[in-house]
């Protein structure tokens, strides 16, 4: 029956999409680290599922940067060098500075309303306070959903979902780092509610100003910490 047809495929569609997150966190929070390997069988057993859900959840994954196919063995988890780092902060800062003009320029156009810009604010509120306490694991997660519902404000979902992909993937790069530090507290970036102040005032440069003192200051202390 095409009904019957159609829940399974939404049913496998969500598990897959499950999958997918839970191994992106298992990445981000460092649980699965960078050149590790895994089979399909082996991440199924793991969570009580059928391969194929699995399989397309490692294969989306792949696509996003975050694993490797690893031939006749199954998958790796990718590893960025701190040259590639350096390249995803200068693609962000190119993306931001392009997201802060045109949301000031057309600020009704792309919905930059006080409101909007209010939700984006609280999400902010939540991550700069896990920054101010070291608390890593929830600061990745409230930062990729500040800065995902701030490029989304633009209207552009192609540029906000390339702009995810790259927070995600300068994230994974600087958690293996980020790990080795016993006390985080005033090392991570706490400044979310200034760039929302900033843009609330239509101010477009000084929004990216905080961006890009932003940028030089994890760059700077992850080239630190991969010297070690």
């Amino acid at each position: 029956m095409p009904g019957t047809d159609g829940g399974a495929a939404v049913q496998r569609s969500t598990l897959r999409q499950q999958i997918a997150d839970a191994l992106r966190d298992e990445i981000l929070s460092g649980r699965l680290e960078p050149g590790q390997e895994f089979t399909v069988k082996e991440i199924a057993e793991q969570y009580g599922v059928s391969a194929t859900p699995v399989r397309e959840a490692l294969v989306d994954l792949s696509g996003q940067g975050l694993l490797d196919s690893a031939q006749h063995r199954g998958f790796r988890v990718h590893e960025y060098s701190l040259a590639d780092y350096r390249g995803m902060i200068e693609a962000r800062s190119l993306v931001t500075d392009g997201i802060f003009r045109g949301l000031v320029a057309n600020a009704d156009v792309h919905h930059a309303t006080p409101a909007a810009l209010a939700g984006v604010r609280r999400r902010g509120e939540e991550a700069a306070r896990a920054a101010s306490a070291g608390d890593l694991n929830v600061l990745i997660g409230y930062d990729l959903r500040f800065w995902r519902e701030l490029s989304a404000l633009f209207g552009n979902p192609y540029l906000s979902d390339f702009f995810h992909r790259l927070r995600v993937q300068s994230w994974m790069y600087a958690v293996s780092h980020l790990r080795r530090v016993d006390d985080l507290r005033g090392h991570l970036w706490s400044g979310h509610c200034l760039l929302v102040d900033a843009l609330a005032d239509r101010d477009a440069r000084a929004a990216q100003d905080i961006v890009t003192a932003y940028n030089a200051d994890s760059l700077a202390l992850v080239e630190r910490l991969a010297a070690r």
